[in-house]
């Protein structure tokens, strides 16, 4: 195993929790939440899919709540507005997990020779920034974002991508990710190992749902390894390399 890649969102960084709060900050009926997430994996997905821009799903988020609000549906310089206030809050809450920085001090030991990089649908600016700021920049200097290179998890392309700008073929690297289709299906249908997170701490607060392959019953393809916590991490990534 020469070389692990993550994803960013639910996987390094607490998105969930950051959302939350930023839900709680932002929005005037607590009620709402559960529309505002829904509305979040309908729409995100539908920008991984390349079937909207990243802006344009912010303004079909806005506009879904507003019509759950029984508002009228505002114009796009509205939808930015409210949405750049969210965000003020959302980047108020961003943090790694708890298990993040043992693991990967576990990770350094079991495989010292190991690069890391990131792969995260999203646009660069924004993924580097919350990697900056949950102190986790320098660790990971490869990052592949999908908005940069014109090609979304789980296409097999971005994985590829990332292991030849790490310098390691794709059998010699593994997959991190909270998501089983886009991240785990994905790394594996690219050669890499897939590896899925499955939170109990996301899945009882309600993001399994938000999750395309968990909430259509995908059950994980042969040879993806399932993970609850980054601790186990180490030890599976030390298996699959003897």
């Amino acid at each position: 195993m020469h070389a692990v890649l993550f994803d960013l969102d639910g996987t390094l960084m607490d998105h969930d929790a950051a959302r939350e709060a930023a839900i709680a900050a932002h929005l005037t009926d607590a009620a709402l939440a559960g529309e505002w997430r829904r509305l979040e994996a309908i729409h995100y997905n539908e920008y991984a899919a390349g079937r909207c821009t990243f802006q344009e799903q912010r303004r079909r988020r806005v506009r879904g709540i507003h019509v759950a609000m029984g508002r009228p549906e505002p114009a796009d310089d509205a939808c930015d507005a409210w949405f750049a206030a969210y965000l003020e809050h959302y980047r108020a809450g961003w943090a790694a997990y708890d298990d993040v920085l043992p693991a990967l001090a576990a990770l350094a030991q079991a495989l010292p020779d190991a690069a890391l990089g990131v792969v995260t649908n999203g646009e660069g600016e924004p993924q580097r920034a919350k990697l900056a700021a949950i102190g986790l920049a320098e660790r990971f200097p490869v990052v592949v974002a999908s908005a940069e290179v014109g090609i979304a998890k789980p296409d097999p392309a971005i994985f590829m991508l990332a292991c030849e700008r790490l310098g390691v073929e794709p059998p010699a690297a593994a997959h991190v990710g909270d998501r089983l289709d886009l991240d785990a299906h994905g790394a594996a249908s690219a050669g890499l190992r897939g590896i899925w997170l499955d939170r109990p701490a996301a899945a009882a607060a309600g993001s399994a749902a938000d999750r395309l392959a968990t909430a259509n019953g995908l059950p994980p393809a042969a040879g993806v390894a399932t993970i609850a916590t980054l601790h186990e991490l180490p030890a599976v990534l030390a298996a699959m390399s003897r």
